[in-house]
């Protein structure tokens, strides 16, 4: 039922911050129990979660990149938003939103590559 779309530029400059927004379709984002995730997989990698909005609009982030990392989001729209700061050739990855309430619902993600 939850429907899950990423937007946002594809190609973002070294240095530049990486900013994407999910849209959210069937479900307000401020349910009870529900949390919002963002997770990236670069090229020939695995899975890796970055951070998530909880429907008290608490955050959570990956350790490993929660100092260059943003979760926010706009209940007006039913949409929450990632910023990653400062980024690098490193970043180049697939990104997916998704939500979580007992079982996961996905983005079909949307590829960004960091290149000058």
């Amino acid at each position: 039922q939850v429907q899950l779309q990423e937007s946002g530029p594809g190609l973002v400059k070294p240095s530049q911050t990486l900013s994407l927004t999910c849209s959210v379709s069937n479900v307000s984002i401020t349910t009870i129990n529900y949390y919002w995730n963002w997770v990236r997989q670069p090229p020939g990698k695995g899975l890796e979660w970055m951070g998530a909005i909880r429907y008290s609009g608490s955050t959570h982030y990956n350790p490993s990149l929660e100092s260059r990392t943003s979760i926010s989001w706009d209940t007006s729209k039913n949409q929450f938003s990632l910023e990653l700061n400062s980024v690098t050739p490193e970043d180049n990855a697939r990104y997916f939103c998704l939500s979580h309430y007992g079982m996961s619902h996905w983005g079909k993600g949307t590829l960004v590559s960091v290149s000058s």
